[in-house]
């Protein structure tokens, strides 16, 4: 296999693998206040996520990676993955959703990591693996584009719940991809160092590392209050067309990509602290813009294009700072550590928060005071800009020169 045609699968990998998260996550929220969910179910629902990540990173590093090769395992994962989807399509009461959400989040979130293990075993340079994963930034896109057809302006549960059905049928289609990628064999019992995860926990005793272990929480549940938040806000709020929610959305993971493609140069310049620092701002001007521009539909349009930003500038850049602070024998494991903050702590914390908050602004008729909803996420980003202002003190100002040209 050439190295192009290795690298374009794995690009199609990364892009079906996003896609099943990319169709559903946007519209979750709303559409379990369609059926009829309080704000208590929605956050039990919002637990899976995190029950999923905690279990899948245990579960991906001390048995899938021992056990299965890694195509055979994505293959079967997103195979049940698809059938657990379908359930959740035609559940309308909670226990039949909720149940059949966990399924799909259990077998769904180890693909993450199990994903990039396929990519960086089968990439002859590590350097690559941005390239292969901009394929999911780009599926994620892509997953937005079927509901411009299935949906209409004022798409009920009935049509909303085609979320779930083209998650789905991206699933199946991954299952069988899967069977086409390069053999990824399992790790030896060896290769994998059980004490990883303690002496990863350990290094949190650091201060610098302690800190940002603090503002990543922070941001992730601020990153992901977007996700809880923002649809219902754009349909209910501003106006925009219930099938062109999701494109409006999408423009900031376009915007992502233009991000990733410059973030070399800004790190080298601005160094790892004020970087981070404008990442989260940009959560807390997005937020503000939504608090108090909602009568501008441009201007919500436009503010999308922060999310590269936010994303970028903060979370990527955490990665990198991580894969620099942390020895190399635990670098891994710091990775799923913060990943935890980000996919798992942060979304418990969101799925509750969130909708409980919207919940205590809705009046008698329904309407939600979204300018009071929104100064809570403006202010807990403004939060963890403070914190690291005043308190990150990394060893270096920013990383090695030689990713300015990256």
């Amino acid at each position: 296999m050439s190295t192009l045609s290795l690298k374009l699968r794995l690009f199609v990998m990364m892009a079906l693998q996003v896609a099943v998260w990319g169709a559903w996550a946007p519209k979750l929220f709303p559409y379990m206040g369609m059926l009829g969910f309080d704000a208590g179910q929605q956050g039990l629902v919002g637990t899976c996520w995190g029950i999923a990540s905690i279990v899948g990173i245990f579960f991906s590093n001390q048995f899938a990676d021992r056990r299965f090769a890694a195509e055979r395992f994505l293959a079967g994962s997103h195979a049940i993955g698809g059938l657990a989807l379908l359930g959740v399509a035609f559940s309308t009461t909670f226990g039949t959703f909720f149940t059949c959400f966990l399924i799909y989040s259990l077998v769904y979130v180890p693909t993450l990591s199990v994903s990039n293990t396929m990519a960086f075993a089968n990439l002859e340079k590590p350097s690559d693996f941005g390239t292969v994963r901009s394929g999911g930034t780009v599926g994620w896109i892509m997953a937005s584009w079927p509901f411009v057809f299935l949906l209409g302006a004022q798409a009920d549960a009935s049509e909303v719940r085609s979320i779930f059905l083209v998650a789905a049928a991206i699933s199946f289609a991954m299952a069988v991809f899967s069977l086409t990628l390069p053999p990824t064999p399992p790790k030896t019992s060896e290769s994998v160092d059980k004490l990883a995860w303690r002496r990863a926990i350990g290094l949190l005793r650091t201060p610098v590392i302690a800190v940002l272990f603090v503002v990543t929480f922070i941001d992730s549940i601020v990153h992901n209050g977007y996700f809880v938040l923002s649809d219902a806000y754009l349909t209910n709020r501003v106006g925009i067309a219930g099938n062109l929610s999701m494109l409006v959305l999408s423009l900031g993971q376009v915007a992502e990509i233009i991000t990733m493609l410059v973030l070399g140069r800004v790190l080298a310049r601005l160094g790892w602290r004020t970087t981070m620092i404008v990442g989260i701002m940009g959560h807390a001007a997005r937020f503000l813009a939504f608090a108090f521009l909602a009568d501008s539909i441009p201007a919500i349009i436009a503010v999308q294009l922060l999310h590269g930003i936010c994303y970028a500038f903060f979370f990527a850049t955490v990665y990198i700072f991580v894969d620099e602070a942390f020895p190399t024998d635990v670098r891994s494991s710091a990775q799923g550590l913060f990943n935890l903050l980000i996919l798992g702590a942060g979304n418990v914390v969101a799925s509750f928060a969130f909708p409980a908050l919207v919940s205590s602004l809705t009046d008698a008729n329904g309407v939600t005071d979204y300018s009071k909803v929104f100064l809570v996420p403006a202010g807990l980003a403004t939060l963890g800009a403070l914190i690291l202002l005043l308190a990150f003190r990394p060893a270096t100002p920013g990383p090695d020169r030689k990713l300015e040209t990256a």
